[in-house]
């Protein structure tokens, strides 16, 4: 009785060992804590965040990630950004959903809307990541994370305001201080832009993964009018898109996955389940490994 006892004591740590953090499931999942990262206007701004149980790591990649809803609609609850979260705590990371302050709500931001305040719309959605990054930062301990290893995404509204953050920080922030206490390891867009990627430089070239439609009718593929909007209208302005930023990022010797879509709109704002494995490998390599890769794949 004892052997068999110890056999299956050594299949089981054989099993765990086998499998590799960050890329197999691996761990179940603790209960989903909700905090609140910020109070602005009265609105309590609240994320999820969800761990893998029994996790003895003391130094854990984080994600965080942003829903879209052209910032007048959606939710951190959205059933395809929670399964992913899901996803990424088994494999051993801390997986953040944050909700931020939607200042479109009910209101247009299509052509209609002057480009002004889409500028100013970017820059509160980029103000409430940079918060709720720093919120978990300052939890490092509480919650075991790894400050020089953050992977910032989103989905549309959502990742116009994390690439924007990351790549275009000069244009969105006045004050550089909330930058000093941590690191983006990587990016992770869904159907993003950012508003000129003339202002990534050697300093803030951070890799990242990207999923773009060659024809998004909302978000450009490459560069173009955001909405495709006519140049009278007041909503004209001109956005880089996932193409423009991969071209700029090869330039400067940065790693990057673009996934192109052939003819696709923006339903490639939605999370890509067909493509994780391949996501999450190009995470667990080139963010947290800091290997180099310029990978292009047409769908």
């Amino acid at each position: 009785m004892k052997k068999l006892i110890l056999f299956g004591l050594f299949l089981l740590s054989f099993s765990i060992s086998a499998q590799q953090r960050f890329i197999d499931d691996s761990f179940r999942l603790k209960a989903t804590e909700t905090k609140t990262y910020a109070t602005k206007n009265g609105e309590a701004l609240k994320l999820d965040i969800y761990q893998p149980e029994n996790d003895t790591m003391k130094q854990r990649p984080l994600i965080i990630f942003m829903h879209g809803g052209g910032f007048s609609g959606g939710t951190r609850t959205n059933p395809a950004e929670v399964k992913f979260a899901e996803t990424a705590a088994r494999k051993g990371y801390v997986a953040v959903q944050i909700s931020y302050r939607l200042t479109r709500k009910d209101q247009s931001f299509g052509c209609d809307y002057e480009a002004s305040g889409k500028m100013e719309t970017f820059k509160l959605a980029a103000e409430d990541f940079i918060d709720a990054v720093n919120f978990m930062v300052e939890k490092q301990e509480e919650y075991n994370i790894d400050p020089s290893k953050i992977i910032v995404g989103g989905s549309s509204a959502g990742a116009e305001a994390v690439l924007n953050a990351v790549y275009n920080e000069r244009l969105m922030f006045e004050d550089y201080s909330n930058y000093e206490n941590f690191d983006f390891a990587g990016v992770f867009s869904l159907a993003g832009a950012i508003v000129d990627a003339r202002y990534i430089t050697e300093e803030n070239a951070v890799p990242g993964v990207f999923f773009h439609g060659t024809e998004d009718n909302l978000v450009p593929y490459a560069t173009g009018p955001h909405h495709w909007c006519d140049r009278e209208k007041p909503g004209y302005i001109m956005l880089d898109g996932s193409k423009t930023i991969t071209e700029r990022l090869r330039k400067l010797n940065t790693s990057y996955l673009l996934y192109s879509f052939e003819g696709g709109k923006h339903e490639h704002s939605g999370m890509p389940f067909d493509y994780l494995p391949e996501v999450f490998d190009f995470f667990n390599s080139v963010f947290l490994n800091e290997e180099k890769q310029q990978i292009e794949v047409w769908k």
